[in-house]
C-alpha cells in the first residue's frame, strides 16, 4: 500500500472565519462546499473545515480525521484492519464505499483512506498519485 496524506479535516464553530483566515494567511483556495463543510487546499493537501453543529462533526471540536490517498482500496483495507484499524463507515458523496472509507486507529482517531477517483470526486482537484 502506498499511502498519502490527502487532507486534514477540523470542526469549528464558524467555518467561514476559518476558511478566511486560511485562504488570507496561506493562500488556501475554497475547492468545494457541502451542507455544514467547506473543504480549501493548497493544490497538494486539503484542509476540510466542518461545522460543529452539523451531525457529521459527531460532538467534536478540532481535529476530526486524517486522509489518506491509497492507490488500492481493498488492499489497503486488508492492511489497516490487519494493523488493527476497526471499521467506522463511509462518507455517501463520490463512490461511497468503492473509493472512501474510514476506520479508528488504536487511540480512537479517524483516519479515511481514498482513491485518487474518490479525491477528485469529492475534492475537484488533481491528484498526485
Amino acid at each position: 500500500m502506498i499511502g498519502k496524506l490527502r487532507h486534514v479535516a477540523m470542526v469549528v464553530d464558524d467555518i467561514e472565519k476559518t476558511a478566511s483566515f486560511y485562504e488570507s494567511a496561506f493562500g488556501l483556495q475554497r475547492v468545494h462546499k457541502l451542507e455544514g463543510a467547506l473543504m480549501l487546499s493548497d493544490g497538494v493537501v486539503s484542509l476540510a473545515v466542518i461545522d460543529a453543529h452539523h451531525r457529521n462533526a459527531e460532538g467534536r471540536k478540532g481535529l476530526h480525521h486524517l486522509g489518506f490517498l491509497v492507490d488500492d482500496l481493498e488492499q489497503s483495507v486488508t492492511q489497516v484492519e490487519a494493523a488493527g484499524g476497526v471499521y467506522h463507515g463511509q462518507i455517501n458523496i463520490g463512490g461511497g464505499p468503492k473509493t472512501e472509507r474510514k476506520y479508528r486507529d488504536p487511540n480512537g482517531q479517524v483516519i479515511d483512506i481514498a482513491t485518487a477517483d474518490h479525491a477528485r470526486a469529492v475534492w475537484r482537484i488533481p491528484t498526485v498519485t
